[in-house]
């Protein structure tokens, strides 16, 4: 299946591509059938992009904080992820073997900006973008011909594919959504809001009051709470779920109760590793809002002027008394 915001001129070379060239269609197929959505491609670029902002540590969220070297090591660690997470073979000349035949991995933050070798040529290379600023990805496949190249100019000889070739890259998917990454989206308010207390703890609860209604990853968490045990500062007894609770927050996780709560309430609903938090309120006579029944009392997201209540306790996951 192809993508549907491709241009027509491209989706017509890329059917002529998938009739003409086995290789290509074969690669196509077998990377569309492990990941027919693209979720799992995409929760590996952002976890890649987080791994090298390694926030925990460094407290950094902005690409553009990143060394030089960092920068230029991003494209490999892409392609060890990438590897990991779909178990692609070796290849005997490229990167990855893939449904029988080489690939080569190219990985540019910037579009276009994908750094072909010269012993590339003649074989299909898999090229990928990813932008933190806009939160978009996409992944596409090209059999490199040297005609549709620019040449190199740097000391290793590689070339770039011409802007009026890259109608010929094969879309796995084109623009899709990245998961965001928040703290590089918030406001400078909030964000200095966030950052401005000591401890861990109270940086998190700053960071659920501010970031209602978004997916939390927990790399955000990590690069908040900067503690090895950052995912306990999240939960209840004692963690931000507990000290947000008497405000009238609730903030839902990846467990399937969570997860129906947040969809009732019209809610992005949190995806694995992912939180989202929002505060609520006992949904009256004649409110027609999206509802959630908890503990069989029906409620509702808090407007502006709705006082503050306690939210109710969230499902605890299986085998767990937290809420």
């Amino acid at each position: 299946m192809l993508p549907v915001d491709i241009t027509a001129a491209a989706s017509l070379h890329a059917q002529n591509a998938l009739q003409d060239d086995p290789a290509l269609a074969a690669v196509h197929d077998r990377i569309r059938s492990l990941d027919p959505s693209g979720e799992r491609f995409a929760r590996v670029l952002r976890d890649t992009i987080d791994q090298l902002l390694n926030g925990e540590v460094t407290g950094r969220y902005d690409w553009k904080t990143l060394f030089k070297t960092e920068k230029t090591h991003a494209g490999t660690i892409v392609e060890i992820n990438l590897q990991r997470e779909f178990k692609f073979d070796d290849g005997d000349a490229m990167d990855y073997k893939i449904a029988g035949y080489d690939v080569d991995c190219k990985y540019s933050q910037n579009f276009g900006g994908w750094m072909i070798p010269p012993e590339a040529v003649g074989h299909l290379c898999l090229l990928v973008w990813a932008d933190d600023y806009t939160s978009r990805w996409s992944a596409g496949l090209l059999r490199i011909e040297r005609r549709w190249l620019n040449a190199g100019s740097n000391r290793d000889a590689k070339l770039t594919v011409k802007a009026e070739h890259r109608d010929k890259i094969l879309w796995l998917w084109r623009d899709a959504e990245l998961p965001e990454n928040v703290l590089l989206h918030l406001d400078d308010a909030d964000r200095t809001a966030v950052f401005a207390p000591k401890a861990g703890q109270a940086r998190l609860n700053e960071l659920f009051r501010r970031a209602q209604g978004r997916r939390i990853g927990r790399n955000v968490v990590r690069t908040v709470a900067q503690q090895k045990d950052y995912m306990k500062r999240v939960r209840g007894n004692g963690g931000s779920r507990s000290a947000l609770r008497p405000e009238g927050i609730l903030i839902m996780g990846d467990y399937r109760a969570h997860q129906e709560i947040a969809r009732s309430l019209g809610l992005p609903v949190p995806r694995e590793g992912e939180f989202v938090s929002a505060r609520v309120t006992e949904a009256g006579p004649g409110r027609t809002a999206p509802q959630a029944v908890i503990a069989g009392i029906p409620w509702a997201l808090a407007r502006p002027g709705d006082p503050v209540t306690a939210a109710p306790l969230l499902p605890p996951p299986a085998g767990s008394a937290e809420g």
